[in-house]
C-alpha cells in the first residue's frame, strides 16, 4: 500500500537524517524552484567542502570517496524520502542536484566563478529541461502500477541528474576545444 501524497515540510525534514539529506538541508523545502536553490546549495557547499579538503592527489582521493559514498547513500535517501511523500520524484529532493553538481564542479576544478556559473546554468538547463538522454534517463525509473515506491524511485531520481551532469560536462569540453581552437571563453581554460 502506498502513503499518500504529503507537502514537503522541516517537521518531515527532521524526521530522518534520509529527509535531512535529501532535502538538501531544507534548500529543497524552497517554494520556488527547489532544484535551482538545491544547485545553489550544492555549488556553496562545494566551495566549503573544497576549502577545507584542500587539492591534490588526496584531495581527490577524499573528492572520490565523498562522490562514491554520495551516490548510495543518495539513492537510499531520496527512495525513502520519496516513499514518505508518497511521490516517485519529489522536486523537493534535491540532493540529486547537489551531488551531481559536486561532481560537476570536481571535474573542472581549477576553474573560476565565470566557468562555475557556465557549468550551473548549462545543469540547470540540462536538468530542468531534459532534452534527449535525460529525458531518457528520468524515464528509465518512474513510479510502478502496484503505486509502490521502492530502492529504484532513488535510483531513478538520481540517474537523471548524473546524466544532465555528463551532458554539462561534454558542453564545457566543447566550449573549452572551442577556445583552444580560437574560438569562446577565455576563463574556461
Amino acid at each position: 500500500m502506498s502513503t499518500p501524497p504529503q507537502r514537503p515540510s522541516a517537521r518531515l525534514m527532521w524526521r530522518h537524517p534520509a529527509h535531512l539529506l535529501a532535502l538538501g538541508l531544507g534548500s529543497g523545502l524552497s517554494p520556488v524552484a527547489p532544484g535551482t536553490v538545491g544547485t545553489l546549495w550544492g555549488w556553496a557547499s562545494f566551495l566549503v567542502l573544497q576549502h577545507w579538503i584542500g587539492s591534490g592527489l588526496q584531495a581527490d582521493l577524499v573528492w572520490g570517496a565523498v562522490l562514491v559514498l554520495g551516490w548510495v547513500i543518495g539513492c537510499w535517501a531520496c527512495a525513502r524520502t520519496a516513499r514518505s511523500l508518497g511521490v516517485a520524484d519529489p522536486g523537493s529532493v534535491v540532493w540529486d542536484e547537489i551531488w551531481a553538481f559536486w561532481l560537476i564542479l570536481w571535474i573542472i576544478s581549477p576553474v573560476d566563478w565565470r566557468g562555475q556559473l557556465l557549468a550551473f546554468v548549462a545543469f540547470r538547463f540540462f536538468d530542468a529541461a531534459k532534452p534527449g538522454p535525460v529525458a531518457w534517463a528520468d524515464g528509465l525509473f518512474k513510479h510502478r502500477r502496484d503505486g509502490l515506491i521502492g530502492w529504484t524511485q532513488g535510483l531513478g531520481i538520481m540517474l537523471d541528474d548524473l546524466v544532465a551532469a555528463l551532458c554539462t560536462l561534454i558542453v564545457l569540453a566543447l566550449a573549452v576545444a572551442l577556445r583552444q581552437g580560437g574560438v569562446g571563453v577565455a576563463w574556461l581554460s
